[in-house]
Protein backbone atom coordinates (compact mmCIF):
# COMPACT_ATOMS: atom_id res chain seq x y z
CA UNK A 1 0.00 0.00 0.00
CA UNK A 2 1.45 3.30 -0.98
CA UNK A 3 1.22 6.39 1.08
CA UNK A 4 0.70 9.73 -0.58
CA UNK A 5 1.92 13.05 0.75
CA UNK A 6 0.36 16.32 -0.16
CA UNK A 7 2.63 19.31 -0.67
CA UNK A 8 2.51 21.24 2.57
CA UNK A 9 1.18 24.75 2.44
CA UNK A 10 3.48 27.59 3.45
CA UNK A 11 3.39 28.38 7.11
CA UNK A 12 1.75 31.56 8.12
CA UNK A 13 3.92 34.64 7.50
CA UNK A 14 6.51 32.48 5.59
CA UNK A 15 7.22 33.52 1.95
CA UNK A 16 6.29 31.11 -0.79
CA UNK A 17 9.21 29.38 -2.62
CA UNK A 18 10.64 31.63 -5.35
CA UNK A 19 10.49 30.48 -8.95
CA UNK A 20 13.02 31.21 -11.73
CA UNK A 21 11.77 33.53 -14.39
CA UNK A 22 11.89 32.47 -18.02
CA UNK A 23 14.71 34.96 -18.59
CA UNK A 24 16.79 33.58 -15.71
CA UNK A 25 16.27 30.04 -16.95
CA UNK A 26 17.52 31.09 -20.39
CA UNK A 27 20.65 32.65 -18.88
CA UNK A 28 21.31 29.56 -16.74
CA UNK A 29 20.95 27.20 -19.69
CA UNK A 30 23.23 29.40 -21.79
CA UNK A 31 25.88 29.45 -19.06
CA UNK A 32 25.74 25.67 -18.72
CA UNK A 33 26.09 25.26 -22.47
CA UNK A 34 29.07 27.63 -22.57
CA UNK A 35 30.81 25.70 -19.78
CA UNK A 36 30.11 22.44 -21.60
CA UNK A 37 31.46 23.78 -24.90
CA UNK A 38 34.63 25.15 -23.27
CA UNK A 39 35.19 21.83 -21.49
CA UNK A 40 34.73 19.98 -24.77
CA UNK A 41 37.16 22.29 -26.59
CA UNK A 42 39.74 21.61 -23.90
CA UNK A 43 39.43 17.90 -24.59
CA UNK A 44 39.61 18.12 -28.39
CA UNK A 45 43.19 18.15 -29.71
CA UNK A 46 44.43 19.72 -32.93
CA UNK A 47 47.65 18.90 -34.88
CA UNK A 48 49.51 22.11 -34.15
CA UNK A 49 52.60 23.19 -32.20
CA UNK A 50 52.70 26.38 -30.13
CA UNK A 51 55.99 28.09 -29.32
CA UNK A 52 56.22 30.66 -26.54
CA UNK A 53 59.17 32.41 -24.83
CA UNK A 54 60.78 30.21 -22.21
CA UNK A 55 63.11 31.04 -19.31
CA UNK A 56 66.72 32.14 -19.76
CA UNK A 57 69.39 30.28 -17.76
CA UNK A 58 72.70 31.91 -16.83
CA UNK A 59 75.44 29.41 -17.69
CA UNK A 60 77.78 31.30 -15.36
CA UNK A 61 75.39 30.95 -12.42
CA UNK A 62 73.61 28.22 -10.47
CA UNK A 63 70.54 26.09 -11.01
CA UNK A 64 68.85 24.30 -8.10
CA UNK A 65 71.81 25.24 -5.92
CA UNK A 66 74.40 23.73 -8.26
CA UNK A 67 76.72 25.44 -10.69
CA UNK A 68 75.31 25.21 -14.18
CA UNK A 69 78.85 24.51 -15.37
CA UNK A 70 81.45 23.12 -12.97
CA UNK A 71 85.07 22.67 -14.05
CA UNK A 72 87.63 20.64 -12.08
CA UNK A 73 91.15 19.52 -12.89
CA UNK A 74 92.36 22.85 -14.25
CA UNK A 75 92.72 26.44 -12.97
CA UNK A 76 89.54 28.50 -13.34
CA UNK A 77 89.01 32.24 -13.20
CA UNK A 78 86.29 34.52 -11.79
CA UNK A 79 83.46 35.48 -14.12
CA UNK A 80 80.86 38.24 -13.98
CA UNK A 81 77.73 39.29 -15.79
CA UNK A 82 75.83 36.50 -17.49
CA UNK A 83 75.84 34.27 -20.53
CA UNK A 84 72.22 33.17 -20.70
CA UNK A 85 71.06 30.34 -22.89
CA UNK A 86 67.49 30.92 -23.97
CA UNK A 87 64.70 28.39 -24.26
CA UNK A 88 61.34 27.94 -25.91
CA UNK A 89 58.23 26.63 -24.21
CA UNK A 90 56.65 24.19 -26.67
CA UNK A 91 53.16 22.72 -26.61
CA UNK A 92 52.24 20.10 -29.16
CA UNK A 93 53.48 16.74 -30.35
CA UNK A 94 52.85 13.34 -28.77
CA UNK A 95 53.72 14.41 -25.20
CA UNK A 96 51.82 17.71 -24.96
CA UNK A 97 48.93 17.77 -27.46
CA UNK A 98 47.33 21.15 -28.12
CA UNK A 99 43.64 21.67 -27.37
CA UNK A 100 41.31 23.78 -29.47
CA UNK A 101 41.19 26.39 -26.69
CA UNK A 102 45.00 26.60 -26.53
CA UNK A 103 45.16 26.92 -30.31
CA UNK A 104 42.62 29.75 -30.41
CA UNK A 105 44.31 31.62 -27.54
CA UNK A 106 47.75 31.34 -29.16
CA UNK A 107 46.53 32.12 -32.67
CA UNK A 108 44.41 35.16 -31.88
CA UNK A 109 45.20 36.44 -28.39
CA UNK A 110 48.93 35.88 -27.71
CA UNK A 111 51.40 38.40 -29.11
CA UNK A 112 54.53 36.27 -28.69
CA UNK A 113 53.18 32.83 -29.58
CA UNK A 114 54.05 31.09 -32.84
CA UNK A 115 51.67 28.48 -34.21
CA UNK A 116 52.92 25.89 -36.71
CA UNK A 117 51.50 22.69 -38.16
CA UNK A 118 52.71 19.73 -36.10
CA UNK A 119 54.60 18.19 -39.04
CA UNK A 120 56.97 21.17 -39.06
CA UNK A 121 58.44 19.98 -35.74
CA UNK A 122 57.59 16.28 -35.41
CA UNK A 123 57.87 13.40 -37.90
CA UNK A 124 54.69 11.45 -38.49
CA UNK A 125 54.04 8.60 -36.04
CA UNK A 126 56.90 9.56 -33.68
CA UNK A 127 56.21 8.53 -30.09
CA UNK A 128 56.54 10.59 -26.95
CA UNK A 129 59.33 8.33 -25.73
CA UNK A 130 61.24 8.82 -28.99
CA UNK A 131 60.89 12.60 -28.69
CA UNK A 132 62.23 12.53 -25.13
CA UNK A 133 65.14 10.27 -26.06
CA UNK A 134 66.04 12.47 -29.03
CA UNK A 135 65.96 15.68 -26.97
CA UNK A 136 68.13 14.10 -24.27
CA UNK A 137 70.65 12.77 -26.80
CA UNK A 138 70.87 16.15 -28.56
CA UNK A 139 71.49 17.95 -25.28
CA UNK A 140 74.18 15.41 -24.27
CA UNK A 141 75.92 15.71 -27.65
CA UNK A 142 75.81 19.52 -27.53
CA UNK A 143 77.39 19.54 -24.08
CA UNK A 144 80.19 17.20 -25.12
CA UNK A 145 80.92 19.17 -28.28
CA UNK A 146 80.84 22.44 -26.33
CA UNK A 147 83.41 21.06 -23.88
CA UNK A 148 85.77 20.04 -26.69
CA UNK A 149 85.44 23.32 -28.61
CA UNK A 150 85.85 25.44 -25.47
CA UNK A 151 88.90 23.54 -24.26
CA UNK A 152 90.62 23.81 -27.62
CA UNK A 153 89.78 27.51 -27.86
CA UNK A 154 91.31 27.97 -24.41
CA UNK A 155 94.55 26.29 -25.53
CA UNK A 156 94.05 22.75 -24.25
CA UNK A 157 94.88 19.67 -26.33
CA UNK A 158 91.91 17.32 -26.66
CA UNK A 159 92.90 14.02 -28.31
CA UNK A 160 90.20 12.16 -30.20
CA UNK A 161 89.72 8.93 -32.10
CA UNK A 162 87.25 8.29 -34.91
CA UNK A 163 85.31 5.03 -34.91
CA UNK A 164 82.91 3.32 -37.25
CA UNK A 165 79.49 3.81 -35.66
CA UNK A 166 77.30 2.26 -38.36
CA UNK A 167 77.57 0.57 -41.77
CA UNK A 168 74.85 1.08 -44.34
CA UNK A 169 73.21 -2.01 -45.76
CA UNK A 170 74.75 -2.76 -49.14
CA UNK A 171 77.64 -0.32 -48.60
CA UNK A 172 80.84 -0.91 -50.56
CA UNK A 173 82.75 -1.41 -47.31
CA UNK A 174 80.29 -3.92 -45.86
CA UNK A 175 82.09 -7.09 -44.83
CA UNK A 176 85.45 -5.32 -44.62
CA UNK A 177 84.95 -2.61 -42.03
CA UNK A 178 83.20 -3.41 -38.76
CA UNK A 179 81.30 -1.32 -36.24
CA UNK A 180 83.67 -0.06 -33.48
CA UNK A 181 86.71 -0.16 -35.78
CA UNK A 182 88.92 2.83 -34.94
CA UNK A 183 90.20 4.57 -38.07
CA UNK A 184 93.95 5.04 -37.71
CA UNK A 185 94.95 5.86 -41.30
CA UNK A 186 92.94 6.23 -44.49
CA UNK A 187 94.71 6.28 -47.86
CA UNK A 188 98.03 6.41 -45.94
CA UNK A 189 97.04 9.65 -44.16
CA UNK A 190 96.61 9.73 -40.34
CA UNK A 191 93.06 10.30 -39.10
CA UNK A 192 93.14 13.02 -36.45
CA UNK A 193 89.53 14.20 -36.22
CA UNK A 194 86.18 14.15 -37.98
CA UNK A 195 87.16 16.80 -40.47
CA UNK A 196 90.31 14.92 -41.48
CA UNK A 197 88.24 11.96 -42.76
CA UNK A 198 86.29 14.20 -45.13
CA UNK A 199 89.48 15.90 -46.28
CA UNK A 200 91.14 12.56 -47.05
CA UNK A 201 88.14 11.16 -48.89
CA UNK A 202 87.93 14.18 -51.16
CA UNK A 203 91.22 13.02 -52.69
CA UNK A 204 89.92 9.51 -53.41
CA UNK A 205 88.40 8.54 -56.75
CA UNK A 206 84.94 6.95 -56.36
CA UNK A 207 84.90 3.20 -56.91
CA UNK A 208 88.55 2.64 -56.07
CA UNK A 209 89.91 0.54 -53.21
CA UNK A 210 91.61 2.45 -50.40
CA UNK A 211 94.27 1.24 -47.93
CA UNK A 212 92.91 1.66 -44.42
CA UNK A 213 94.47 0.85 -41.06
CA UNK A 214 92.01 0.24 -38.24
CA UNK A 215 92.40 -0.59 -34.57
CA UNK A 216 90.26 -3.66 -33.90
CA UNK A 217 90.29 -5.45 -30.57
CA UNK A 218 93.21 -3.32 -29.45
CA UNK A 219 95.41 -4.25 -32.43
CA UNK A 220 96.09 -2.35 -35.64
CA UNK A 221 95.00 -4.16 -38.78
CA UNK A 222 95.60 -3.14 -42.43
CA UNK A 223 92.63 -3.44 -44.79
CA UNK A 224 91.81 -2.80 -48.42
CA UNK A 225 88.43 -1.06 -48.39
CA UNK A 226 86.36 -0.51 -51.55
CA UNK A 227 84.51 2.78 -52.00
CA UNK A 228 81.17 3.69 -53.53
CA UNK A 229 80.02 6.74 -55.45
CA UNK A 230 77.76 9.32 -53.85
CA UNK A 231 77.13 12.20 -56.24
CA UNK A 232 80.68 12.07 -57.50
CA UNK A 233 82.27 11.58 -54.08
CA UNK A 234 84.06 8.49 -52.82
CA UNK A 235 82.33 7.03 -49.76
CA UNK A 236 82.66 3.95 -47.60
CA UNK A 237 78.96 4.01 -46.72
CA UNK A 238 79.60 4.24 -42.99
CA UNK A 239 78.69 6.47 -40.11
CA UNK A 240 81.58 7.68 -37.98
CA UNK A 241 81.69 9.07 -34.44
CA UNK A 242 84.40 10.77 -32.38
CA UNK A 243 85.60 9.70 -28.96
CA UNK A 244 87.33 12.42 -26.92
CA UNK A 245 89.76 12.27 -24.01
CA UNK A 246 89.16 15.46 -22.05
CA UNK A 247 92.10 16.72 -19.97
CA UNK A 248 89.71 18.22 -17.37
CA UNK A 249 86.35 17.28 -15.87
CA UNK A 250 83.33 19.37 -16.82
CA UNK A 251 79.80 18.85 -15.49
CA UNK A 252 76.77 20.64 -16.90
CA UNK A 253 73.61 20.94 -14.82
CA UNK A 254 70.54 22.21 -16.69
CA UNK A 255 67.74 20.04 -15.33
CA UNK A 256 65.25 18.68 -17.85
CA UNK A 257 66.04 21.09 -20.70
CA UNK A 258 66.56 19.21 -23.98
CA UNK A 259 67.75 19.86 -27.50
CA UNK A 260 71.03 21.10 -29.01
CA UNK A 261 70.51 24.87 -29.20
CA UNK A 262 72.40 25.80 -26.01
CA UNK A 263 75.69 24.51 -27.43
CA UNK A 264 77.25 27.88 -28.25
CA UNK A 265 76.41 29.38 -24.85
CA UNK A 266 77.84 26.33 -23.04
CA UNK A 267 81.02 26.75 -25.09
CA UNK A 268 81.35 30.42 -24.21
CA UNK A 269 80.76 29.80 -20.50
CA UNK A 270 83.36 27.03 -20.29
CA UNK A 271 85.84 29.20 -22.18
CA UNK A 272 85.13 32.11 -19.83
CA UNK A 273 85.82 29.98 -16.75
CA UNK A 274 89.09 28.63 -18.19
CA UNK A 275 90.56 31.96 -19.34
CA UNK A 276 91.58 35.07 -17.36
CA UNK A 277 89.24 38.05 -17.30
CA UNK A 278 85.44 38.22 -17.39
CA UNK A 279 84.42 37.60 -20.99
CA UNK A 280 81.32 39.83 -20.80
CA UNK A 281 82.90 42.54 -18.65
CA UNK A 282 79.95 42.23 -16.28
CA UNK A 283 77.34 42.73 -18.99
CA UNK A 284 74.20 40.61 -19.32
CA UNK A 285 74.37 38.69 -22.60
CA UNK A 286 72.02 36.01 -23.89
CA UNK A 287 72.12 33.86 -26.98
CA UNK A 288 71.40 30.64 -28.80
CA UNK A 289 73.02 28.39 -31.39
CA UNK A 290 74.14 24.85 -31.97
CA UNK A 291 77.87 24.10 -31.93
CA UNK A 292 79.91 21.83 -34.21
CA UNK A 293 83.32 20.28 -33.53
CA UNK A 294 85.00 22.83 -35.81
CA UNK A 295 83.50 25.70 -33.80
CA UNK A 296 80.84 26.68 -36.30
CA UNK A 297 77.54 27.98 -34.93
CA UNK A 298 74.43 26.43 -36.46
CA UNK A 299 70.70 27.16 -36.74
CA UNK A 300 68.08 26.68 -34.07
CA UNK A 301 64.30 26.92 -33.77
CA UNK A 302 62.17 29.58 -32.09
CA UNK A 303 64.53 32.54 -32.55
CA UNK A 304 61.69 35.06 -32.12
CA UNK A 305 60.54 33.58 -28.83
CA UNK A 306 64.12 33.30 -27.57
CA UNK A 307 64.78 36.98 -28.24
CA UNK A 308 61.70 37.88 -26.19
CA UNK A 309 62.86 35.56 -23.40
CA UNK A 310 66.28 37.24 -23.44
CA UNK A 311 64.73 40.70 -23.21
CA UNK A 312 62.42 39.62 -20.38
CA UNK A 313 65.47 38.27 -18.49
CA UNK A 314 67.17 41.67 -18.70
CA UNK A 315 69.74 40.97 -21.43
CA UNK A 316 70.93 43.90 -23.53
CA UNK A 317 72.83 41.82 -26.09
CA UNK A 318 71.80 38.64 -27.89
CA UNK A 319 74.11 36.34 -29.88
CA UNK A 320 72.27 34.66 -32.76
CA UNK A 321 73.32 32.27 -35.53
CA UNK A 322 73.65 34.13 -38.81
CA UNK A 323 71.55 31.38 -40.41
CA UNK A 324 68.55 32.48 -38.29
CA UNK A 325 68.77 36.19 -39.09
CA UNK A 326 66.05 35.88 -41.71
CA UNK A 327 63.56 34.69 -39.08
CA UNK A 328 64.74 37.27 -36.54
CA UNK A 329 64.63 40.29 -38.81
CA UNK A 330 61.69 42.53 -38.04
CA UNK A 331 60.98 40.85 -34.69
CA UNK A 332 63.89 42.14 -32.57
CA UNK A 333 62.51 43.51 -29.27
CA UNK A 334 63.18 47.18 -28.55
CA UNK A 335 66.33 47.67 -26.50
CA UNK A 336 67.90 44.34 -27.46
CA UNK A 337 71.01 44.36 -29.67
CA UNK A 338 71.11 41.17 -31.75
CA UNK A 339 74.59 40.17 -32.92
CA UNK A 340 75.00 37.75 -35.81
CA UNK A 341 77.74 35.10 -35.47
CA UNK A 342 78.89 32.10 -37.51
CA UNK A 343 81.66 30.69 -35.29
CA UNK A 344 82.45 30.55 -31.60
CA UNK A 345 85.65 32.52 -32.24
CA UNK A 346 83.57 35.29 -33.74
CA UNK A 347 81.26 35.16 -30.72
CA UNK A 348 84.25 35.48 -28.38
CA UNK A 349 85.52 38.46 -30.36
CA UNK A 350 82.13 40.21 -30.12
CA UNK A 351 81.91 39.53 -26.38
CA UNK A 352 85.30 41.13 -25.86
CA UNK A 353 84.00 44.24 -27.64
CA UNK A 354 80.96 44.27 -25.35
CA UNK A 355 83.23 43.91 -22.32
CA UNK A 356 85.22 46.89 -23.59
CA UNK A 357 82.11 49.06 -23.65
CA UNK A 358 81.16 48.91 -27.33
CA UNK A 359 77.41 49.19 -27.89
CA UNK A 360 77.07 49.60 -31.67
CA UNK A 361 78.76 48.49 -34.88
CA UNK A 362 78.19 44.75 -34.45
CA UNK A 363 77.21 42.40 -37.31
CA UNK A 364 73.47 42.57 -36.95
CA UNK A 365 70.26 40.64 -37.69
CA UNK A 366 68.03 43.71 -37.46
Amino acid sequence: MTQEYAEPAPAENQPAPSRLSRRNITWLVTAVLIVAVVAALNLIHVPYVILRPGPAVNTLGKSDGKEVIAVTGAPTYPTSGSLDFTTVSMAGGPNYPVSVIEYLQAKYLSRNAQVDPQEVWFPKDITGKQVQEQNTAEMTDSQETAEVVALRAAGFTVPETISVAAIQKGAASQGVLKVNDVLVRVNNVPVTDLASVATIMRQVKPGTTVPVVVRRGGKEQPLQVPTGNNNGRAVFGIGIAPDYRLPVTIKVNVGDVGGPSAGMMFTLAIYDKLTPGALTGGKRVAGTGTISEDGSVGPIGGIRQKMVGAKDAGAKFFLAPQSDCGDARGYVPSGLTVISVTTVQQAIAQLKKIAGGQTTGFPSCS
